[in-house]
């Protein structure tokens, strides 16, 4: 039942991540917008296409316009062969080709008024390529962002729906804060991802692949002398992205410690106050918090690191297409049977930094994508946790329920080979009330937790009505149980709400008919609202023994069969108590009740007291039988309940002596 937070944290850091399988299960839910992803292809192709032409039309401006013609020109009808001398007479032959200008043709008769106005249309053309490309980029990031968003709220309400139908030992054996974070922080990581960061290096992919096409199928020796750098940077690129991988990893572990402690210390911050705790306080969270700041501080510096790395080696790679180009254009060498001109240099300079700066860029957002793998893994590693208790596939509706309930050797343990009930036999009749004392550690709890089936037997059996609690859905059983346990949770809504929160379709007159049943009424037209007085988180505003109230006024809404009383009055005063209990007469009658009670009055009136013990049952009868036993009970009411008989003993009974 206890876990060990640190080894948890090591095994969620260390264990080794398939990211694959991350990405892949990312696309289902990315699946039902495939029109929309679709119409993002589209776009990304329509953009790629743009930035990609765009040097191609700057490599044209130079060799059709800027230069003598004679060196580009184009004849029609011109072989693509034709071989052109420069007209001064010096250098080998240009090539002239049919592509060499497929803008516009510049016949060598061309005057410059005709090439100044050919350039101009050129220019326009790329103002046009560079605006359609803003188009695209804008449709495009919108349709992904739209889309993202509705993926990220499937996500959130399938991990709150998983959430809620983890069992209660899940939620004992972690910290609600770090079950947040999943819900929050390691989402959000996801949103920031599929918003921008997605899009961003899938385009940039996209246009790298696309450049790469380009240079090698104009030019393939200069298109390798250009992608020369390429192995380093995809080295570079998977050693800094494992590295980083495993530190933001490690970031959300740490996030999650860090929203434990938040909500612990907020939930806790009367106790700190009560004890002078608040510096102790502030300085375990300035610890946590500094784990945290160390944890991205080691996943930033991979990330940075990557960036300028690839951003050196594009350097080098544009540095080798200017020298390479440079040099054979002044050797009036070919490179490799290519004919290397002013224009294709420029055209390769711009290829390169095209292919350059989405490089770069995906070594910026690379944090955002890293961060929200690792967000990933941790919400789909608690997606896949499969709850322990789940209705059987065959699993029928419990049909309306006097309260039989019968428990037949049950053993309980929440770790293996740790029994916390031992061979527990009981039968409580409808209507009856059965009192359940014991020890702190005695297994109380733990039995009546098993009666809703917030835990499952390890052996034996336990029945209701003869329906074996595992072969009926949950939902059916739960709905004729109605709980108060001894710290009573309200939410954050009106009285009239929380009442009703056991049965919704309640009407007003019902819940005020249960509440003036739970002694509460009076206090409730009190409130400043009455009954749609907003209540504080966890029903701050009102004392114990007024939440208890609205506790048992919402069980006697629910109207259940069984009814379960953990302690629902250990902690208020006699008066409240007295109110409590008068309410809780009229809720017990005709109900099976299982009552866990430090109060003597509660247990005087039970048909059967059971006496626990090392998770088994030591004594049981009535407390009048039991009394007379003077065994573990009566030493038991001698040590603990004495002192409640002295002060209750309003009730007409005496207290039973102390032996001599």
């Amino acid at each position: 039942m206890f876990h060990d937070p640190r080894r948890m944290f090591e095994a969620e850091t260390s264990k080794p991540q398939n990211v694959t399988s991350t990405l892949r299960r990312f696309t289902g839910y990315f699946r039902p917008y495939w029109r929309r992803y679709l119409g993002v292809l589209v776009m990304m192709i329509i953009s790629t296409w743009a930035a990609v032409t765009a040097p191609q039309l700057l490599g044209q401006a130079v060799d059709c316009y800027l230069t003598p013609p004679a060196a580009t020109a184009v004849f029609e009808g011109a072989s693509p062969n034709l071989s052109l001398q420069p007209s001064d007479g010096s250098g080998p032959p240009v090539q002239a080709t049919d592509s060499a200008c497929w803008y516009a043709e510049v016949p060598l008769t061309a005057t410059q008024a005709d090439r100044i106005a050919g350039l101009a249309g050129l220019v326009a053309r790329l103002l046009a390529l560079y605006a359609l490309g803003s188009v695209t980029t804008g449709l495009m990031f919108y349709w992904m962002t739209t889309s993202g968003q509705r993926v990220l709220r499937t996500l959130r309400v399938e991990v709150f729906h998983h959430i809620l139908r983890l069992p209660i030992g899940y939620h004992v054996a972690h910290e609600s804060g770090d079950t947040m974070s999943r819900v929050t922080n390691d989402a959000d990581t996801i949103q920031q991802a599929v918003s921008f960061a997605l899009i961003q290096v899938l385009s940039g992919a996209f246009l790298i692949l696309w450049v790469a096409y380009r240079m090698l199928s104009e030019s393939l020796a200069y298109g390798l002398v250009a992608l020369a750098m390429l192995p380093l940077m995809m080295a570079a690129t998977a050693w800094f992205s494992a590295q980083a991988r495993r530190a933001f990893r490690r970031t959300r572990v740490e996030m999650g410690s860090v929203n434990a402690e938040l909500q612990e210390s907020i939930s806790g911050v009367r106790e700190a106050q009560a004890f002078s705790r608040e510096d102790e306080n502030i300085a375990s969270f300035r610890q946590t918090n500094a784990a945290n700041r160390d944890a991205n501080i080691r996943a930033v510096a991979y990330t940075s690191a990557l960036a300028p790395t690839l951003e050196a080696l594009g350097y080098v790679a544009l540095a080798l297409v200017a020298i390479v180009g440079g040099y054979a254009l002044l050797r009036g060498q070919p490179l490799l049977g290519q004919t290397v001109t002013l224009g294709l240099i420029i055209t390769f300079i711009a290829y390169v930094q095209r292919f350059n700066q989405p490089v770069q860029q995906i070594a910026v957002l690379w944090t955002n994508i890293q961060s929200a793998i690792a967000g990933g893994e941790r919400i789909f590693g608690l997606l896949d946790i499969v709850p322990n208790l789940v209705d059987d596939p065959d699993a029928l509706a419990l049909p309306p329920i006097r309260g039989d309930v019968v428990l037949q050797d049950v053993w309980a343990e929440y770790e293996a080979g740790e029994a916390v009930l031992r061979g527990v036999s009981l039968h409580a009749e409808p209507g009856q009330t059965v009192a359940i004392v014991g020890p702190t550690g005695a297994g109380k709890t733990t039995l009546i937790n098993l009666i809703p089936r917030f835990y499952d037997v390890t052996r034996g059996a336990l029945t209701i009505d003869g329906h074996d609690v595992r072969h009926v859905t949950g939902a059916s059983l739960r709905q004729q149980i109605g709980v108060v346990l001894q710290e009573s949770f309200l939410f954050s809504d009106t009285v009239m709400e929380n009442i009703r929160f056991g049965r919704p379709e309640a009407t007003d007159d019902e819940v005020i008919a249960a509440a003036r049943l739970a002694n509460a009424h009076a206090f409730i037209e009190r409130l400043p609202e009455g009954y749609a007085t907003k209540l504080g988180e966890r029903g701050s505003g009102l004392s114990q023994g007024q939440r208890q109230l609205l506790a048992i006024a919402r069980a006697a809404l629910a109207d259940p069969r069984i009814l379960i009383l953990d302690e629902a009055t250990s902690s208020v005063d006699t008066r409240t108590e007295r109110l409590i209990q008068s309410a809780l007469e009229s809720l017990l009658h005709g109900r099976t009740s299982f009552v866990i009670a430090h109060r003597l009055s509660t247990i005087r009136h039970a048909d059967q007291v059971l006496v626990l013990d090392r998770g088994q049952i030591v004594e049981r009868g009535t407390h009048d039988s039991l009394m007379a036993r003077r065994g573990v009970y009566y030493n038991l009411y001698m040590s603990q309940f004495r002192r409640q008989s002295q002060v209750e003993g309003g009730d007409g009974r005496q207290a039973v002596p102390a032996p001599a």
